[in-house]
């Protein structure tokens, strides 16, 4: 599975009403360290299918889902589970990093 894009319309469905733990990332298309860990998210969104789900949210057209969370700056990323947010991180890290992140959490 890759990653979902989601809307400020479709958030509470795909993120906080989902079965499964999410990994939000908060992003945009000029920002350079979005851009580096793109690839990385869309890997590990493969190997944990069915494990967590990887969303990614473009904050320039979805400014709400974003000013919700508290965004000040971008990559932002936070784990959801259950609806509730459990971890959160700022800025572009290595796959590593990002993998054990996310196994931490969940």
């Amino acid at each position: 599975m890759s990653t979902v894009a989601v809307t400020d319309d479709t958030f509470d469905a795909e993120v906080k009403n989902s079965d499964i733990p999410v990994v939000v990332d908060f992003w945009a298309e000029w920002c350079g360290p979005c851009k580096q860990i793109g690839p990385a998210l869309e890997e590990l969104a493969s190997e944990y299918e069915g494990k967590i789900k990887v969303a990614k949210v473009d904050v320039d057209s979805n400014p709400n889902s974003a000013a919700a969370m508290g965004v000040r700056g971008i990559p932002a990323l936070f784990i959801f589970k259950d609806g509730q947010v459990i971890s959160n991180r700022a800025g572009a890290a290595p796959k590593a990093a990002l993998q054990s992140w996310i196994d931490e959490a969940i």
